[in-house]
């Protein structure tokens, strides 16, 4: 899927043959592990590409305005990549979700073509080819790699490894082990996808018991936060408008904007470890958090004293 114009192919091109082949090779990983199919080079080309315009941009209004555009060119050099990257984490962590919670139906389809005298190749590729959903995708991934010659055991386990989720490592390394212990294994994965099951529901339980404490935060984050910092610029103007210039205070309102940011991504982070017991995930809550956040502190610095009269 081509995500560029025709025109920014040679670009594309370009950065494909300079970037290091490593990179590319876990970019692109990363990539289709969100579910976005398209080439690496072609998303750096597209990143770079926004930043360089969104600098231009960023310069002109600089000049326009009056303002030293140095500090605010580079930040905006910086911004395009770091959104991006933000979005791929998210859809990558959305798509993990979503994995997760199909994989409970998926193994008791397996169990039940097993019961019906299929081998477990068999049974995958049987359900890998009339499946559908996000879980299908890496299913045929794994009966590909099983017909070019890799072992059964290496890509079920590449699955988890793949997307980087423990439960379905932890399922898949208990149904190859049911298997090589011999047995019933149709029962081991019936057993495996209750047991999946009960720890969604035990995941979901506990997110709904720490709601309280994540609303919390997340008002700290982006309300009372903002707010109360965001009267310094009030302050500032104020003192201004008396004639009284004090550069403790522009110093103060610049520290308060990069206290905003950091605040917002620990709060962010602290919601990932209350509801998933992972910082990693928080992630998704950090940067959405820090844009609202420095939002609002930048117009309530700007237009509160359009309220109270300063």
């Amino acid at each position: 899927m081509a995500i560029i114009p025709q025109a920014l192919a040679p670009v594309s091109n370009i950065i494909d043959s300079i970037v290091p082949d490593r990179f590319q090779i876990r970019l692109q990983e990363t990539l289709i592990r969100s579910g976005m199919y398209v080439k690496s080079a072609d998303m750096i080309t597209l990143a770079g590409m926004a930043s360089i315009f969104l600098a231009i941009m960023v310069l002109g209004l600089a000049f326009f305005v009056g303002i030293d555009p140095i500090i605010p060119a580079i930040l905006a050099l910086f911004i395009p990549p770091l959104l991006m990257g933000g979005y791929i984490f998210i859809m990558m962590e959305r798509r993990v979700d979503a994995i997760e919670n199909s994989t409970p139906d998926f193994l008791r389809q397996i169990a039940s073509l097993l019961r019906a005298g299929g081998g477990l190749e068999t049974a995958l590729e049987d359900v890998a080819r009339h499946g559908g959903g996000p879980l299908n995708s890496e299913l045929k991934r794994a009966v590909i790699e099983i017909k070019i010659g890799r072992t059964f055991d290496d890509a079920i386990l590449s699955m988890g490894e793949r997307l980087q989720s423990k439960n379905l490592d932890r399922t898949f390394r208990m149904i190859l082990e049911g298997r090589r212990a011999g047995g019933s294994l149709s029962d081991v994965i019936e057993t495996v996808a209750e047991d999946l099951r009960a720890v969604i529901a035990l995941q979901r339980e506990r997110k709904a018991n720490v709601m309280m404490s994540v609303m919390f935060l997340i008002i700290a984050a982006i309300v009372a936060a903002p707010f109360a910092l965001g009267m310094i610029s009030v302050y500032s103007s104020f003192i201004a408008s008396l004639g009284k210039t004090n550069a403790l205070a522009d110093a103060a309102s610049i520290a308060s904007g990069g206290y905003i940011i950091i605040h917002s991504i620990i709060a962010g982070l602290l919601i990932g470890v209350i509801m998933y017991g992972s910082a990693r995930k928080g992630i998704k809550f950090a940067i959405p958090l820090a844009i609202a956040a420095y939002g609002i502190f930048y117009v309530v610095g700007k237009f509160a004293y359009l309220i109270v009269g300063v």
